[in-house]
């Protein structure tokens, strides 16, 4: 059941009842990676904050969302497709459902090592790691396009799934060109912080940064908790217990992130992919590639090339 109430500022906001909102098939066991997902749905309070391992999309019909991340609170308005880490903590507290109180929300979860592993986006994989929060215009992406994109989402085809993920990587180049709205900026410096005195993901970013530019050479702890101006062992600790995922294996996901999109985009030879990837041997590369994807890379790219035919 709905209520009323004001918020401090002395708008009447339609509340829902806070409820917890179900796992979906898009959040993995895992916090760190979660898997693609797309939805709509009628927008509700949550009864905690949470995070997860995507960059997320939300997109309101009518009417505006607050939310409070991380302690700090912002308002999302409607008929702007929004964006923010969601490994940050944040909640939906109330939420304005519009004169005729029909309001949909859209959201996509895009997975956080896609992005990141996204060219000619960096000044958004900045801001958007840094904790801050963008609105992208209607010249980016409309509510048409989102209703396309949800019917390639659900459509069970490969292909169109494929292309809608290349679509949003598009669209996120065409924003770097275009411009976006900085709702709430970030407050997460990408720069190495004087020790103790910054808050703790701030290293992380530093090191992710790190870890981005220097994944086809070879990456020590020490590399990594370098930049960032900690001892290893904390760097590893802080690093898990921001991310979900112990650095090593964050640095070997990457890799095959990297060698996948590689076997898609290029000719190269498959042991040059590996190369390129920063896999010190074939083997290890496919026996990897094996684990994470189930199939060799030979036969995804062959399977990908029969698709494409």
């Amino acid at each position: 059941m709905d209520a009323r109430r004001r918020n401090p500022q002395g708008a009447t906001l339609t509340v829902s009842k806070p409820i917890g909102r179900p796992d979906r098939q898009f959040y993995a066991k895992s916090s760190a990676f979660g898997r693609f997902g797309m939805r709509w749905f009628r927008p509700v309070v949550m009864s905690a904050s949470h995070r997860h391992g995507h960059i997320e999309f939300n997109w309101l019909s009518t009417g505006h969302m607050d939310y409070d991340f991380d302690g700090r609170p912002v308002r999302v308005e409607s008929q702007r497709l929004a964006a923010f880490w969601a490994g940050i903590p944040h909640q939906a507290l109330a939420i304005d459902y519009g004169p005729n109180d029909d309001s949909q929300q859209c959201n996509i979860y895009l997975p956080l090592d896609a992005f990141l592993h996204m060219p000619h986006v960096g000044k958004l994989q900045e801001i958007m790691l840094g904790g801050g929060l963008i609105a992208f215009g209607e010249e980016s992406v409309g509510v048409d396009t989102l209703h396309r994109w949800y019917g390639d989402y659900r459509s069970g085809d490969p292909e169109r799934q494929d292309i809608l993920r290349v679509e949003i990587a598009a669209m996120l180049r065409r924003a770097v060109l275009v411009g976006w709205q900085e709702i709430m900026p970030p407050w997460i410096e990408p720069t190495s912080a004087t020790p103790r005195q910054a808050p703790p993901v701030r290293y992380v970013v530093a090191m992710l940064g790190y870890i981005l530019d220097h994944l086809s050479e070879e990456i020590s702890v020490k590399d990594v908790a370098d930049v960032a101006g900690l001892h290893p062992n904390y760097a590893l600790s802080l690093f898990s217990s921001i991310m979900h995922v112990p650095i090593r294996k964050f640095i070997v996901r990457m890799r095959l992130v990297r060698a996948r999109a590689l076997l898609f985009e290029s000719k190269m030879s498959i042991a040059n992919i590996a190369y390129q990837s920063g896999f010190n041997s074939s083997s290890q590369f496919y026996a990897q590639f094996r684990r994470a994807y189930g199939v060799t890379p030979l036969e995804l790219r062959r399977r990908r090339i029969r698709e494409t035919n």
